[in-house]
C-alpha cells in the first residue's frame, strides 16, 4: 500500500455509467441503478485484502454501455476476433483475487476539486442488446443477467478471472455471493454462464515426427504489409502466435505455425510483408520474404480483394516465383469488404499474371473460405513422413510470443505517434510454482522487458503522463502473455533509448534480426 496518506470520503466504490448506446433517458437510469447496487454489494463485501478496503471504497470504474458495432470494434482492436461479446473488462490495477500484486504509487490515484483522492480500477463495456439475447436464452430475468456482467467485470479489474480451473473456481464463487447478496443468486445459470471459453485438447492423439503422412510441407505466405497474413495465422491455429496490427510491418521475421490433421501437416511461414526497405532491418525483413517464397514447397501469395489490379509488391512476387517455378496459390482476401460480382475483375487480372495453382477468396477475419484453401494448400504438398510432432504448434517460443505480445500493445496505444522503431527485449523470464513434483505446472511467469525506441521523445510517448501509457500498455500486454501461457504472470516494463538500432548490427543480431539467422 502507499506510504502517503490517503484521503478520501467515500463509504462505497462508484461505478460511472455512461450511455454510449443511445438509450432513453428511462433506461439508462435504470441500468445505472443496477449497476448502483452492485457497486454497493462489492464495497460492503469480502472481495478484496483488508489493506486494499480505503482504497476500493475511494476507486472507481468507468462503464459504458454500447452498441453491438461497439463491442465488435473493440475486440477487433484489443483480441483480434471479429466477435459480439456482453462485456470487456481494461484493468489498470495489477491485482490478483481482491489483492495487489505491485504496490500503488502515486500516480495511480487522481485528485478531485474537493482535494479528495480516488483510485482509478478501469473501464468496463457492456452490450445491452447482447445481454438481453443471453438473458431469454438462459431463461432468467434481464436485470439478473446485467447485474451478473456488470459484477463479472467489476471482478475482472480486482484481478479475478477464469484462465485457470482453479481461477474460474473463486471467481465463480464471488460471483454467486454478489448475485446472492443482489438477491438474484442461481447457481446453475452461474456455472452456465461462465466466460471459460478455453478448448480441451486431452482427446488429441499425439503423431510422432517421421509419422507417415498423404500431405506434408512447407508453405510460405507472401504479400505487401498489413494484407491479413498474421490474421490468417492467428485464425488458422486458433491461437495468438503473430501480432496483428492496423500498422503495417507488423510482422518481423519468419513465425513458423503447424496446422495438422491425421493425415497431413503444413507448416506455415509467415513472413514479413514486402515493401521498399527503408533501414537495414527492413532489408533482412525483405530478405527473409524471398527467401522463405524460394525455399517452400508451396507458396502462398496473399492479396488484399479492394485492389482490383496487382500493384508493384504483387508483380514483383509473381516475378520470383516465375524464375523459381514456385507453385503459388493466390488467396485474395477481404473478399468480405467486396459487393456482388467486384471479385470477378480482381480474380481475372491476377489470373493473367501467372498459372496459379488455384485462387481462393477469402476472409481471414471472419474465417470465410479458409477451410477451402487449407484443403487446397494440403493437395498441393508432398507425400512425406511428419516433420514436427502433432502437438506442436508453432516454433516460436514463449519468450519470443510475449515480446511480440508487449510489442502489439505499444503499436495499438500509441497509435500514429510512435512508427516501429521500436523492439522489445526480454531480459528476464522466470518461472514459479509451489508444486515441487511436476516442473512443469507452475503457477507464474515472472518477466522482464526493454522496450527499445529511438529516440527521447518516444521514450517520453511511451511511458506517457504520470507513467499513465506504459501502465496501460503492461496490463494489455501481460493478460494477453497470460492466456498464452495459462497462469498468472508479472510484467516489468522499461523503457531504452538506442539511436538508429536499426541499422546497427550488433542491436539487430540481440533481437532476432540479422543476416546470418538467414
Amino acid at each position: 500500500m502507499p506510504a502517503y496518506s490517503m484521503k478520501g470520503s467515500n463509504t462505497l466504490m462508484q461505478i460511472r455509467t455512461v450511455n454510449l448506446d443511445q438509450l432513453t433517458d428511462e433506461r439508462f437510469a435504470e441500468v445505472s441503478k443496477i449497476a448502483s447496487d452492485v457497486a454497493g454489494v462489492i464495497s460492503t463485501g469480502d472481495f478484496t485484502e483488508g489493506s486494499f478496503d480505503k482504497c476500493l471504497k475511494n476507486s472507481y470504474c468507468e462503464l459504458s454501455f454500447v452498441s453491438d458495432e461497439k463491442i465488435r470494434e473493440e475486440n477487433k482492436e484489443m483480441r483480434q476476433i471479429d466477435k459480439v461479446t456482453d462485456c470487456l473488462s481494461f484493468p489498470l490495477i495489477e491485482m490478483n483475487n481482491g489483492a495487489l500484486t505491485k504496490e500503488l504509487e502515486q500516480w495511480d490515484f487522481e485528485q478531485t476539486e474537493d482535494g479528495d483522492t480516488l483510485l482509478p480500477l478501469g473501464d468496463i463495456l457492456i452490450d445491452l442488446n447482447k445481454a438481453s439475447l443471453q438473458a431469454e436464452e438462459y431463461g432468467h430475468s434481464e436485470t439478473r443477467e446485467i447485474a451478473f456482467l456488470i459484477a463479472h467485470s467489476v471482478l475482472h479489474l480486482l484481478g479475478y478471472d477464469h484462465i485457470e480451473k482453479k481461477q474460474e473456481k473463486v471467481m465463480i464463487e464471488a460471483q454467486k455471493k454478489i448475485m446472492a447478496a443482489m438477491g438474484l443468486a442461481s447457481s446453475e445459470e452461474l456455472e452456465e454462464a461462465s466466460l471459460n471459453e478455453m478448448t480441451d485438447h486431452s482427446d488429441d492423439i499425439a503423431l510422432p515426427a517421421g509419422t507417415p503422412c498423404d500431405h506434408c510441407g512447407y508453405c510460405a505466405i507472401i504479400g505487401r504489409p498489413n494484407v491479413g497474413k498474421s490474421t490468417l495465422i492467428n485464425y488458422i491455429t486458433g491461437m495468438k502466435v503473430a501480432i496483428v496490427s492496423h500498422k503495417p510491418q507488423t510482422t518481423r521475421t519468419n513465425i513458423r505455425t503447424i496446422y495438422n490433421t491425421s493425415t497431413s501437416q503444413i507448416i506455415f511461414v509467415d513472413t514479413p510483408g514486402v515493401h521498399n526497405p527503408d533501414s537495414k532491418m527492413n532489408r533482412i525483413m525483405v530478405d527473409k520474404s524471398f527467401n522463405s517464397a524460394i525455399q517452400a514447397d508451396v507458396v502462398l501469395l496473399m492479396a488484399d480483394a479492394r485492389f482490383n489490379k496487382p500493384g508493384s509488391v504483387e508483380s514483383r512476387l509473381i516475378e520470383l516465383c516465375k524464375e523459381n517455378n514456385k507453385k503459388v496459390i493466390l488467396a485474395i482476401n477481404k473478399e468480405d469488404e467486396l459487393k456482388g460480382d467486384n471479385m470477378l475483375p480482381v480474380i481475372g487480372n491476377y489470373a493473367s499474371l501467372y498459372d496459379f495453382t488455384d485462387i481462393v477468396p477469402i476472409s481471414a477475419k471472419t474465417g470465410r473460405n479458409v477451410d477451402t484453401l487449407l484443403n487446397v494448400i494440403t493437395e498441393a504438398l508432398p507425400s512425406s513422413p511428419r516433420l514436427f510432432d502433432s502437438e506442436y504448434m508453432t516454433d516460436q517460443t514463449e519468450r519470443e510470443i510475449a515480446s511480440e505480445l508487449i510489442r502489439e500493445q505499444i503499436l495499438h496505444y500509441t497509435d500514429q505517434e510512435v512508427p516501429h522503431g521500436c523492439a522489445v527485449n526480454i531480459t528476464g523470464f522466470k518461472e514459479k510454482s509451489d508444486n515441487q513434483t511436476d516442473e512443469y505446472d507452475r503457477d507464474c511467469v515472472v518477466i522482464q522487458a526493454d522496450i527499445i525506441c529511438e529516440r527521447d521523445s518516444h521514450k517520453g510517448i511511451i511511458i506517457g503522463k504520470n507513467g499513465q501509457m506504459i501502465k496501460r500498455i503492461g496490463t494489455a500486454a501481460r493478460k494477453n502473455i497470460e492466456r498464452m501461457l495459462g497462469c498468472k504472470v508479472f510484467l516489468e516494463l522499461y523503457v531504452k533509448v538506442r539511436s538508429d538500432w536499426q541499422n546497427n548490427d550488433t542491436y539487430l543480431r540481440e533481437f532476432g534480426l540479422s543476416e546470418e539467422d538467414e
